[in-house]
């Protein structure tokens, strides 16, 4: 009687199954919910307007019923909703339009950010209408195959659309850039280019997302100068990315004064494939040590002791690593509070680690119009979620080019010192 935490009860003598006495009452209350939610939005908009009146004295907008009931789709089924409407007696043309239940909006945001899930997930847009009806119950209605497909061609229009935004008033600190691989039909040698920006006032945000050819010098250049074209005036302060030559190429091209940062844990991972499996554990400490130091100083002195204790034996460990010395050690001259976020590409990793686990499933079954903009959606969604970086109120001072050493500014540092040690 009991499957998957639904209760179903079936009379002998019909064959009609009556929805859970639980789900109803979760969906009743929902509806409460949003009735005072639009009620309370109602209130406020009459209340704006409470000073204005008609030819004859009264009140110039009023209530007046109800707009005719629909149901939108949510996460416990489809619930009804009604809208009330407003008079306006001015003649003015005042409506109201509530922001919580706009008159196009038929599903609830979090269903649509279950549709692109799903189909990474692997399901086809057949089974949509099957998968989600054990999601959120037979009340599932209007998500067939088709709705899927114009969907999909909405994304698609809405990622076209967000190319083209204006970013004139915008100014990016920081930015991180990786090329995220996905089994695309026909073709496994592309990938999405990803870059995500840090702005002014200490915000993440998506800057940037496009086919690439294999991260590419040409498919980043691309992407770098559609940003100058959208209006990116101002070079970043800080690039962070792992070992993808194709970016640092086109970076110096078009943004030629952004320093560069190298990955940490891209770094990590590429000195450990280079040593026995048993070897690894200590490593792993070992290069711990460099990047958690206090100072660049310390910092150096683990580096050479790294290098010198692999070079003899794993001479291929140790050179990768010291290849990268000053790329890898640029987030010393950066505010301390930053650093947690600039010695990685984290904020692009932790994004696409759900999505990453999902690729499997697409192996033959998406383009790369299609992954390309339920990769955008779903970022997009994750976007609402970001943090502001620790330490935000610094950026002006990175801005304005002011010089920090071992994560604190230069001047004071300075203090710190007697008077002897300042001549020298």
């Amino acid at each position: 009687m009991t499957q998957d935490n639904v209760i179903a009860f079936k009379t002998p003598a019909s064959d009609e199954t009556f929805s859970d006495a639980l789900s109803d009452l979760v969906r009743q209350g929902a509806r409460q919910i949003i009735a005072q939610a639009v009620e309370a939005e109602l209130n406020e908009f009459l209340a704006h307007y409470q000073g204005l009146s008609d030819e004859q004295g009264r009140r110039g907008v009023v209530r007046n019923g109800y707009l005719p009931e629909r149901t939108i789709t949510t996460g416990v089924g489809e619930v009804t909703v009604q809208v009330p409407k407003v008079r306006d007696r001015t003649g003015s043309g005042i409506k109201f339009n509530s922001k919580l239940l706009p008159p196009y909006l038929k599903r609830a945001k979090s269903v649509e950010e279950v549709l692109p899930w799903l189909y990474l997930k692997g399901i086809s847009a057949g089974d949509f209408s099957e998968a989600l009806a054990s999601l959120l119950g037979p009340q599932a209605k209007g998500l067939s195959a088709s709705t899927i497909g114009r969907l999909k061609a909405k994304w698609q229009q809405e990622h076209q659309q967000w190319q083209k935004r204006s970013l004139l008033d915008k100014r990016y600190v920081y930015v991180w850039a990786d090329g995220i691989y996905f089994n695309i039909r026909d073709d496994e040698r592309q990938c999405i280019l990803v870059l995500i920006g840090v702005t002014d006032s200490g915000h993440k945000e998506l800057l940037g997302i496009e086919a690439g050819y294999r991260e590419s010098a040409l498919s980043w250049q691309s992407l770098l100068l559609r940003l100058k074209d959208q209006g990116l005036a101002h070079d970043p302060q800080l690039a962070i990315g792992d070992g993808a030559l194709g970016f640092w190429k086109a970076l110096s091209q078009v943004f030629p004064t952004t320093k560069v940062q190298r990955c940490w844990v891209h770094k990590t991972a590429n000195v450990l494939n280079k040593l026995p499996k048993r070897q690894q554990p200590k490593a792993k400490s070992a290069l711990w040590e460099i990047y958690r130091a206090e100072t660049k100083s310390e910092a150096n002195q683990a580096f050479n002791r790294f290098v010198q204790t692999y070079q003899a034996k794993y001479p291929e460990a140790a050179d990768c690593l010291a290849k990268d010395r000053d790329a890898l050690l640029a987030f010393y001259d950066f505010p301390a509070q930053h650093w947690k976020h600039i010695r990685s590409t984290n904020p692009i990793e932790s994004t696409f680690a759900t999505v990453r686990l999902r690729t499997d499933k697409t192996r033959g079954c998406v383009s790369q119009a299609t992954i390309l903009s339920l990769v955008f959606k779903l970022v997009e969604s994750a976007q609402q979620r970001w943090l502001r970086i620790r330490g935000f109120q610094h950026l002006a001072e990175v801005i304005e080019g002011v010089s920090f050493k071992d994560g604190i500014r230069a001047e004071e540092t300075d203090t710190d010192l007697d008077p002897l040690q300042k001549v020298a």
